[in-house]
């Protein structure tokens, strides 16, 4: 679970979205479940991810959002000593579904099927 307290507080003002998308952006990407979500590749490199936030509602106790996630998964060889197949990364992509929990800013995280 992550903890997105600038965000719960920009809630529900024109700046939601922008602190939102760099809150998430400056996560830690082993924090979010980009792993599960990898289509092409073998696993999560380790560059910077994107954030899009599609849509954000609330109730009384949590903000809901749906966010895709643009990412580089890494596609390796098979890391023998004679491989001369370089690294090489693939755009992934994923969504997913965020509950903010409104007094703690504790964050569920849901890799939503794509």
């Amino acid at each position: 679970m992550i903890h997105l307290p600038k965000s719960r507080d920009a809630w529900p003002s024109a700046h939601f979205n922008t602190t939102l998308k760099h809150e998430l952006e400056a996560a830690d990407a082993g924090q979010l479940p980009l792993q599960k979500g990898l289509a092409l590749s073998s696993y999560v490199s380790e560059e910077p991810f994107s954030v899009i936030i599609i849509d954000a509602t609330d109730d009384a106790a949590t903000i809901r959002v749906k966010a895709s996630i643009l990412y580089a998964g890494i596609i390796a060889g098979c890391s023998c000593a004679d491989d001369p197949t370089p690294l090489d990364t693939q755009t992934e992509y994923c969504e997913l579904q965020l509950e903010i929990d409104k007094l703690s800013a504790e964050t569920k995280v849901k890799l939503l099927a794509t």
